[in-house]
């Protein structure tokens, strides 16, 4: 993994919630992941509000960008997550919700706690037991280790270990 693929995660876990929740009358919504494709990252463009860069995330050859869709609605982007299978671990490359779903005027909660489950599922169905690891802004780590129970492990590196895995994959996934 090159040094200029590293990215420091800065998305904030607003809740945990079974799915993502409207936030206009809490009503709640199924959820599907899947690969994104390159029809759906050409939608995916700063000037429409996205943080990072995901056609160039998209194009690395050592990683896979999965979206987060509704059930009803799979042609609407609710957050996207960039993984990496590695030995005995999923890397979380990059996260971040759709410009809908953050700020004050935000349509849906729950979307990065989605985006993190779906990590440790990830690696839970690979035989790892659910660790994921990635990179955190250090405004961040003591999110990160309050919501989702993820250990800081020195410098920006933060790591989900199976228990906490578990407890995100059941409150997400129908296990």
């Amino acid at each position: 993994m090159s040094d200029d693929s590293v990215y420091h995660l800065n998305l904030v876990i607003d809740d945990l919630t079974n799915s993502i929740r409207q936030v206009a009358n809490g009503e709640s919504f199924e959820t599907d992941m899947s690969l994104a494709k390159s029809e759906d990252i050409k939608l995916v463009t700063k000037k429409g509000g996205w943080h990072f860069s995901w056609r160039a995330e998209f194009k690395q050859t050592d990683r896979e960008v999965y979206k987060l869709t509704l059930a009803d609605e799979p042609e609407i982007l609710q957050g996207l997550i960039s993984l990496s299978d590695m030995d005995g671990y999923v890397y979380v490359h990059l996260a971040e919700s759709a410009p809908i779903n953050f700020g004050a005027d935000k349509k849906h909660e729950g979307v990065g706690g989605n985006l993190f489950a779906y990590a440790c599922k990830r690696s839970w169905d690979a035989g790892n037991e659910g660790f994921i690891s990635f990179q955190a802004k250090t405004k961040l780590i003591s999110h990160y280790e309050q919501v989702l129970g993820a250990v800081h492990n020195g410098g920006h590196n933060m790591i989900i270990y199976p228990q906490e895995a578990l407890f995100l994959i059941k409150q997400y996934f129908k296990v």
